[in-house]
């Protein structure tokens, strides 16, 4: 079995189909289609069943799908680590949530950059769960997610901590005027919803109209205009609220702390591009 052959299977079964596989691996269809049945008789066992729609896993398939992205993760970084083991160059692939990104991110990409033009940075924005399955699974380096990660196959490096409190339109001046509006929410996030939700139920408060929105600045918008509240970080809110467009609301500490934490998987080695970007957070590299 060759890394070159779990590549394929990898491929088609994250695709689904064997055109699929091919066009993402610049293959020709009856090479993939080859390098599968290859496989198949290899290890004397179907890997997926094949219908209409394309190619589903077998149980054999899904088994070894965890061992190939296993594998081929450790060659990747085998091979980061290799190439650049002392400068920082080359790919680093980094994950965070938004709140990290509207606030805490953007002055740290942009002095990293500037000071490691030979870093290829890329950063993938998402909910926390969803961050972590693609570091577990070695699509990124590592990830800013909502804390505390629990995962015997990751390590987890303090980040920051965000205080957060309700926020709402300036002309609410008491908590208790709040708990009525709609409450705007992040579609793809749940952290500051589940902080919320634990508050309104701890206080018998009743549960409010939600709203989804796409991006911070739609939720910061739509509260500005009178639309609803929404629990967000201060570093979030301070500008307009020093500005008077809108108001934040205190709340108890055990409702407005959020913990973010820098993860990454056991199983690899910090590059030294990753290395470097958090020692300008301020985070070391390992536990």
């Amino acid at each position: 079995m060759e890394s070159g052959d779990l590549r394929v299977f990898q491929a088609v079964a994250q695709e689904g189909t064997i055109t699929k596989a091919a066009a993402k691996l610049s293959y020709v269809q009856s090479n993939v289609t080859a390098r599968i049945r290859q496989l198949e008789s290899e290890l004397n066992t179907p890997l997926f069943y094949r219908h209409n729609r394309g190619m589903t896993l077998t149980a054999s398939g899904k088994t070894l799908l965890a061992y190939a992205e296993k594998v081929l993760g450790l060659l990747d970084e085998a091979a980061k680590i290799v190439a650049y083991a002392s400068h920082p160059a080359g790919p680093l692939v980094i994950g965070s949530h938004q709140t990290a990104v509207a606030v805490r991110l953007p002055g740290l990409l942009a002095a990293y950059h500037k000071r490691y033009p030979e870093v290829s940075l890329s950063l993938m924005t998402g909910p926390s769960p969803q961050l972590i399955e693609q570091v577990l699974r070695y699509e990124l380096d590592g990830a800013f997610v909502t804390g505390p990660v629990e995962h015997d196959d990751l390590v987890q490096l303090p980040a920051f901590t965000e205080e957060l409190a309700i926020v709402s339109e300036p002309g609410l001046e008491r908590i208790d005027d709040t708990v009525h509006k709609p409450h705007l929410v992040l579609f793809s996030g749940r952290s500051c919803r589940n902080r919320l939700d634990l508050w309104l139920r701890a206080n018998h408060r009743p549960q409010a109209q939600i709203m989804e929105f796409g991006t911070l600045e739609a939720i910061l918008g739509g509260v500005a205009a009178g639309l609803g509240i929404s629990l967000l970080p201060t570093t979030v809110t301070q500008r307009r609220e020093q500005e008077g467009r809108l108001r934040t609301h205190a709340l108890p500490e055990e409702f407005s702390r959020l913990e973010t934490v820098f993860i990454r998987r056991k199983d690899t080695l910090p590059t030294s591009a990753m290395s470097e970007s958090l020692a300008m957070l301020g985070i070391p590299a390992s536990a």
